[in-house]
């Protein structure tokens, strides 16, 4: 069975929850890796942390929503490590209101990074992949935009929107160059939820950085196109 020995994987969203414990596992499996967000300080903390013990891994402050800052982040990791075999596309926003409530702002900011983000990642490192003559996108979306509830409308309608360009860019992309591969968690205890809060059965992080492990570790012939992982209570 393939490993992530030797792969280099840039993960967006890397400074807390899935990200960081995605990063974590890809590097104690031999991966190199780059971390992309926004808080420069706890993504430093994370790097070296990964270094110390034994990882290869970079810093560099990724805000999604900026093209120029995802296309540096592509760019340093084929700079730092030579190539990049994998975008783990991670960052993400999230709000919860019904719809009539209006809340246009975080709409906006959600429309930004779920949606916008998605697509900044695909067009840095779709031409490096195109160029190597491999490459593999792994995105998280969510199990929202699988089951529609009250309240999560906007949120569901932005995950739903990158499930499709996924789906679109795969039927594209039949050439055996390009993998792709949507992860829809259930509840996850990440800060994504704010104030709202997550129910104690949410499953942690690390339970969905496996799954994304095993989908970037199948040989390269073989494409996890979804995986939908949530807590077995989850209705």
């Amino acid at each position: 069975m393939p490993s992530a020995v030797d792969k280099v994987v840039a993960v967006t969203g890397a400074s807390s929850g899935i990200g960081e414990a995605t990063a974590h596992l890809l590097a104690e499996r031999g991966a190199a890796v780059t971390l992309g967000a926004r808080r420069a300080d706890r993504l430093d903390a994370l790097a070296r942390d990964i270094r110390e013990r034994g990882g290869r891994a970079v810093a560099v402050t990724t805000d999604v929503t900026r093209r120029d800052d995802v296309m540096h982040l592509v760019d340093t990791a084929v700079a730092e490590f030579g190539r990049l075999d994998v975008l783990v596309g991670n960052a993400g926003a999230a709000a919860v209101s019904p719809i009539a409530d209006l809340t246009v702002d975080a709409w906006q900011a959600m429309i930004d990074v779920n949606l916008h983000g998605v697509l900044n990642g695909i067009a840095a490192a779709l031409p490096v992949f195109r160029e190597q003559g491999h490459g593999h996108l792994v995105t998280t979306v969510s199990t929202a935009g699988l089951k529609i509830v009250p309240g999560q409308g906007a949120y569901a309608g932005t995950k739903n929107a990158a499930r499709t360009m996924l789906e679109a860019l795969r039927q594209e992309s039949t050439d055996g160059v390009l993998r792709t591969t949507s992860v829809s968690p259930g509840y996850v205890d990440t800060e994504l939820a704010g104030d709202a809060g997550m129910p104690e059965w949410a499953l942690p992080p690390e339970a969905v950085a496996r799954a994304i492990v095993f989908a970037i570790e199948q040989p390269h012939e073989v494409e996890i196109g979804d995986i939908t992982i949530r807590p077995t209570v989850q209705g």
